[in-house]
């Protein structure tokens, strides 16, 4: 089973978004996708500065067996990305949450994290992807 930690919001698409005190969000890729993705090798991040509406394609993420795009889970501008993972994607795998977080953005409206998931409608989400 995927580990979901309850204080973080998720998409379906498998990105999570944890809301920081000064507005600003950390997004990545959750658990349940690097299992389903495997061992990432390279990772494309958006540039610091970028605008991002929600659900726009924003970054890849690539395993030796796919290719997957991240989409931005809200809209916001780039502050900061996780430069590491260029020479160390497989980051994401080891610690998705903490050390594996991709971009941080400020978020433009904050009412879109009311459209994410909470933990439990992601679990249950994940949990018919296992059917």
């Amino acid at each position: 089973m995927s580990n979901i930690p309850d204080n973080l919001k998720f998409t379906n698409s498998h990105e999570w978004v944890q809301l920081a005190d000064d507005g600003t969000v950390s997004i990545g890729i959750t658990d349940h996708a690097q299992l389903l993705l495997g061992d990432l090798v390279f990772v494309e991040l958006p540039e610091t500065g970028d605008e991002l509406k929600q659900d726009d394609e924003c970054a890849v993420v690539e395993s030796v067996k796919a290719a997957s795009d991240v989409f931005a889970p809200v809209s916001g501008q780039v502050v900061a990305c996780n430069e590491a993972l260029a020479d160390t994607p497989e980051t994401i795998n080891e610690d998705p949450y903490v050390a594996g977080w991709l971009f941080k953005l400020q978020l433009t409206d904050q009412a879109e994290l009311d459209n994410l998931l909470d933990a439990a409608a992601y679990r249950a989400l994940c949990e018919q992807d296992e059917h």
